[in-house]
């Protein structure tokens, strides 16, 4: 129904922002990262998400379509609503997203409030495929020995201490290796430079 919406943003809210394009003040739920990218009387462009419910209706506007897209295949996740879709684009980058589901973490997917072990198996179940076609089609994590490689590589950087998206970011920084030692060790030669 709508694409787009681009105005002068009128006012900001800690999970909303309110655009006025045409005389009229479009209402927009945002995540964090969304929200950020925003200033108020500066002029923005939002991509929306037209929601429609039994109780409400609701606007959803994202500063890319790449996080529009990721919303749309999480809130097509079973029992993955907007408010938990839109958590969860709030405390991840849409690449660590991606490299969660990619790499099955489950460590990073449960920093998210309301984010259960059920729902988050959920949604590595349902979007493991169809993140992973989107991935190789961007030229981003790829084939399945590497992954597996990689989902090894970030279970054992958890186990060790390490928080779920930072064990996730070094491996995926890490170059394919051969054995999941390599990974492991090139991930944490990474993390301690930092």
């Amino acid at each position: 129904m709508f694409a787009h919406i681009r105005g002068i943003v009128d006012e900001l809210a800690p999970d909303r922002a309110v655009i006025e394009a045409g005389g009229v003040g479009y209402e927009l739920q945002c995540s964090t990262a969304t929200l950020k990218t925003l200033q108020t009387g500066a002029q923005a462009k939002l991509y929306v998400h037209f929601h429609l419910a039994q109780d409400a209706v609701s606007l959803y506007g994202f500063a890319s379509t790449q996080e529009r897209a990721m919303f749309r295949r999480l809130i097509g996740v079973t029992r993955v609503g907007p408010k938990l879709a839109l958590a969860v684009l709030s405390h991840l980058s849409v690449s660590d997203i991606a490299a969660a589901i990619l790499t099955e973490n489950e460590a990073a997917l449960s920093q998210v409030p309301g984010m259960g072990k059920k729902t988050t198996a959920r949604l590595l179940l349902e979007l493991k495929e169809k993140v992973s076609e989107d991935m190789g089609a961007a030229g981003g994590l790829s084939g399945g020995i590497s992954l597996d490689m990689r989902a090894e590589a970030t279970a054992a950087l958890v186990a060790l201490g390490y928080d779920g998206v930072v064990a996730g970011r070094a491996v995926a920084t890490v170059p394919a290796s051969e054995r999941v030692e390599d990974m492991i060790t090139a991930a944490l030669r990474s993390l301690a430079a930092k």
